[in-house]
């Protein structure tokens, strides 16, 4: 489990601290999160966001037999393994050895291999125009102080015409606070308050650090990357989903958006 803290709660803290918090968390977080999570993710499949959204519904990468395609902060690179299963050759990345020790464990038990790579999202170990497609379900992003940096190495590594697809909490939820009753549906802080959400030990060290983007900063920071955005996708919470999951479950799903999903495009 990750050290205990002392504070959780909105303040700003040194950039270097946060963005690199998310690695030894995830480290230690790991089999507990897989523990919770993994019967909703699936050892092989590929889930947009906690509404249960399915790629092989929404189709957002488009066709992908055949191509090139990057998951970045891919956790135990479940959806790539779905996506090679589906006919792509997939490749998997993410910041933290322990989930990726995850999705090796789960290579084993589903005999699905995804070559996994440890990797920072935002300085990917690849040359200029290498896939077909990138994507990340809920990774990287959100834990990042310079996201801009993710988008910009996406662009590179894309293909003319390849598509970046990225679900991310959805913005509005920053005012409400993280509870999946009625109590949270209630909004408690400003949605243009860019305070991150952090957990500190007594000395002040980060432990866990989550950044708020605006709609607009994210469209902002994906056109400054030089890509198109096509489509915000707002999955709406299904009818027979009781999973509840952190702050998203069925009764706050009734009312608010907890994910985004923003489909874009090398021109």
């Amino acid at each position: 489990m990750p050290d205990h803290f002392s504070f959780a709660g909105y303040r700003d803290v040194p950039d270097e601290a946060g963005g690199g918090a998310a690695r030894a968390w995830w480290d230690a977080e790991a089999p507990d999160y897989l523990a919770e999570h993994g019967a909703f993710l699936g050892d092989a499949d590929f889930v947009w966001g906690p509404e249960g959204l399915r790629e092989e519904d929404a189709h957002l990468l488009g066709d992908v037999v055949g191509r090139d395609v990057l998951e970045v902060g891919a956790g135990s690179a479940q959806c790539s393994r779905w996506l090679v299963a589906a006919g792509a050759r997939a490749l998997a990345t993410d910041v933290s050895h322990g989930m990726l020790a995850q999705g090796a464990r789960l290579d084993r038990a589903t005999g699905v291999r995804v070559p996994l790579v440890q990797a920072d999202a935002r300085a990917l170990p690849f040359p200029d125009v290498s896939f077909d497609a990138v994507f990340t379900a809920f990774g990287a992003i959100p834990f990042l102080p310079d996201a801009a940096r993710v988008h910009r190495e996406a662009a590179r590594v894309l293909r003319p015409g390849g598509r970046w697809v990225f679900s991310v909490t959805h913005p509005l939820r920053w005012a409400f606070p993280d509870d999946p009753t009625e109590h949270g549906l209630t909004a408690t802080r400003s949605y243009f308050d860019h305070r991150p959400y952090v957990e500190t030990t007594d000395d002040g060290r980060v432990l866990y650090a989550e950044y708020h983007r605006t709609v607009g900063d994210h469209v902002r920071d994906v056109v400054a990357a030089g890509l198109v955005v096509d489509d915000v996708v707002e999955p709406e919470w299904p009818a027979g989903n009781t999973n509840v999951w952190g702050g998203w479950g069925p009764v706050r799903g009734a009312y608010l958006p907890g994910t985004a999903v923003f489909v874009t495009h090398r021109p």
